[in-house]
C-alpha cells in the first residue's frame, strides 16, 4: 500500500515537472518569436532597438497611472481630482464618519484656494433654516418649484451604463433632486426610479429628432406629457469641450441605444459643434420660446463662457422682447468640466474655469435688470462643500454635479470612460463589468452623497453667521492670488 502511494506521488511530482518544462519551454518559444517580431517591425522604435525588453515600456506606462494614485502622489497632486477629494466622497456616500484629526493637509498658500469668511457669531442650530425649493420658469404654463439647491448634472444613457443611469435615478428619488439626461435621450432607465428630470436636448436633437435630424414638435409633446419631465435644456457647449458636440465611441452604441437616439448600432455617435438653426442671439430666444409654448415647461441653455462680449448684446435683446422671453435658467459649465470623450486641446485649453466665469455672466445680469429673471445652475468639478459653497457666494442658485455623483456610485477615476472597459462599471456596457454596479444599494449612497454634501455646506453658511446657503453672499468668502494673499471675493468681484 506505501509502495503504491509513494509510486503515485512519484509519478504526481514527475508529471508536474513535466509541465512546468512545458511551461518553460513554450515561454522561451514565445519570447524568442516575440523577439523576432520586434527586431523587424518598423513601427516602434524602442520595440525594434530593444527587442521584448521594449514591450515592458508601453506595459509599465498603461500601469502607471494606476498605480500612481495609490502609491506615489500626495494626496492633493492628482488631477483631475485628488485623493482627498475623492475620499470625502466616497465618506460621504457611504455615509460614514467624515471628520479628520490633526490638522489640514491643504496648502492654503496656493492661489485659487477659497477661504469662507467666519463670523464671531455663528447661526445656531435651532436658528438654522432648511434651503427652500426655487421657482424656474414663472412665466410657463407649467413652472417647476425645484426642491434643491444640488442636482445630478447631464450624463448620457450610453456615456453611463445602464445599472448606473438606473443607481442614479433611484437616488436623485431619495434624495429629492433632479436628474439631467444629458445629450443621449431619455431613457427608460432615467424614469426607472422616478425622479424629476431635465431634458437635455444636444445639437444632434437625439430623442427629440424627426427623420431629417431636426427638432419634432411632436416628440417635444410626448416628452413634455411625461409628469417626471420638469424642463428643457438647450445643450450650446460643455465646457470639456467646447465648440465640439458630443462623442460617443462605435463600441458603446449597442442596439438599446441607437434606437433611443435615433442612429446605427455600432457607429460613433458624432453630434455637430452646433444648432444649425441656432447662429446668433435672437435665434437662440426664439428656439427657447418655441420649446416653452410647445411644451409649456421651463427652458434654458447650458454653456461655456469664453468670449463675454456676446453677453451684452444677449441681455438687450431679451429686454427688447421683455423678460418674458428670458432663459427661464442658464447652466454655467467650466472648463474644467468633465465628458466621456474629448479631443485633448479641448478638454486643456478652450474656455474660462467657473470661479471667473460666473461672477462675470451674474454681473451681466445685474446690469440688464435680469438677474432675478433667470436662475443660475453651475456646473464644473464641484464635487466638494468648499466648491460648491463658493459657487453659491458667487452668485449661483443651484450647482450640479455629474463626477461627484459618478464617484458615489464607484468610479475609481480609472480614465476608461471612452472606453468600454470601465472597471467598475459605471461607463462600460460590458455585462462582466457592470455586475459589480448594483442600483439598489448605489442609490443609497447617491442620495447619501447628495444629503451629506448639502449639510456640509450649510455648515459653512451657518459658519458665516446666515441661516442657509442661499444667503451666501461674495463678502463670505476670499480666493488666495498670487503671493499668498486672499482677497474677498466682493472686492475681486464687485457686483455694481
Amino acid at each position: 500500500m506505501n509502495d503504491t502511494i509513494s509510486m503515485l506521488a512519484i509519478n504526481f511530482i514527475a508529471l508536474i515537472g513535466l509541465l512546468l518544462l512545458l511551461l518553460i519551454l513554450g515561454g522561451l518559444v514565445a519570447a524568442v518569436i516575440m523577439y523576432q517580431v520586434d527586431k523587424r517591425q518598423t513601427a516602434h522604435t524602442i520595440r525594434r532597438n530593444y527587442p521584448l525588453l521594449g514591450r515592458f515600456r508601453y506595459l509599465f506606462e498603461s500601469l502607471g497611472e494606476f498605480f500612481r494614485q495609490y502609491f506615489f502622489a500626495m494626496d492633493r497632486e492628482e488631477m483631475p481630482f485628488n485623493r482627498a477629494q475623492r475620499s470625502w466622497v466616497y465618506r460621504a456616500a457611504k455615509n460614514i464618519d467624515n471628520t479628520v484629526a490633526f490638522g489640514s493637509t491643504r496648502d492654503l498658500r496656493r492661489p485659487g484656494t477659497y477661504y469662507f469668511l467666519n463670523c464671531p457669531f455663528p447661526t445656531l442650530s435651532e436658528d438654522a433654516a432648511k434651503t427652500q425649493s426655487m421657482r424656474i420658469g414663472p412665466y410657463c404654463r407649467e413652472p417647476y418649484d425645484a426642491p434643491s439647491l444640488l442636482n445630478i448634472s447631464g450624463m448620457s444613457y450610453g456615456a453611463l451604463s445602464r445599472p448606473a443611469v438606473k443607481a442614479l435615478s433611484r437616488g436623485a428619488k431619495i434624495a429629492g433632486c433632479w436628474m439631467n439626461t444629458g445629450e443621449g435621450g431619455l431613457s427608460p432607465y432615467h424614469l426607472e426610479g422616478g425622479c424629476d428630470i431635465v431634458y437635455q436636448i444636444g445639437t444632434a436633437k437625439y430623442g427629440l429628432r424627426d427623420e431629417q435630424g431636426k427638432l419634432s414638435d411632436e416628440k417635444l409633446v410626448q416628452a413634455s406629457a411625461l409628469p417626471q419631465v420638469k424642463m428643457f435644456e438647450i445643450k450650446l457647449s460643455q465646457g470639456a469641450k467646447p465648440g465640439k458636440g458630443g462623442i460617443l465611441p462605435g463600441d458603446k452604441v449597442t442596439a438599446e441605444i441607437a434606437e433611443i437616439r435615433g442612429i446605427p448600432v455600432g457607429h460613433p455617435s458624432i453630434s455637430p459643434n452646433r444648432h444649425q438653426e441656432i447662429g446668433s442671439n435672437d435665434d437662440l430666444l426664439d428656439v427657447i420660446e418655441h420649446i416653452r409654448v410647445v411644451t409649456g415647461k421651463p427652458v434654458g441653455f447650458k454653456m461655456v463662457l469664453g468670449t463675454t462680449d456676446w453677453l451684452d448684446g444677449f441681455c438687450e435683446a431679451v429686454n427688447k422682447r421683455g423678460s418674458e422671453a428670458a432663459p427661464d435658467f442658464i447652466t454655467l459649465d467650466s472648463a474644467d468640466g468633465g465628458t466621456g470623450a474629448a479631443p485633448l486641446p479641448l478638454i486643456d485649453s478652450v474656455g474660462l474655469p467657473l470661479r471667473e466665469s460666473l461672477p462675470i455672466l451674474v454681473n451681466k445680469l445685474i446690469q440688464h435688470g435680469l438677474r432675478n429673471r433667470i436662475r443660475i445652475i453651475a456646473s464644473g468639478k464641484l464635487i466638494n462643500p468648499t466648491d460648491v459653497a463658493a459657487a453659491i457666494c458667487m452668485g449661483a442658485d443651484f450647482v450640479v454635479t455629474a463626477r461627484g455623483f459618478m464617484f458615489a456610485l464607484g468610479c475609481i477615476q480609472a480614465l476608461q470612460c471612452n472606453k468600454n472597459t470601465c472597471p467598475t462599471g459605471v461607463t462600460s456596457h460590458n455585462p462582466r463589468l457592470q455586475q459589480g454596479l448594483v442600483p439598489e444599494d448605489k442609490a443609497e449612497r447617491v442620495a447619501h452623497f447628495h444629503h451629506n454634501l448639502v449639510h456640509e455646506v450649510e455648515m459653512i453658511a451657518h459658519s458665516c453667521g446666515v441661516a442657509e446657503p442661499r444667503q451666501l453672499k461674495r463678502e463670505h468668502a476670499a480666493i488666495v492670488l498670487d503671493g499668498g494673499t486672499s482677497v474677498p471675493l466682493n472686492i475681486l468681484y464687485p457686483d455694481s
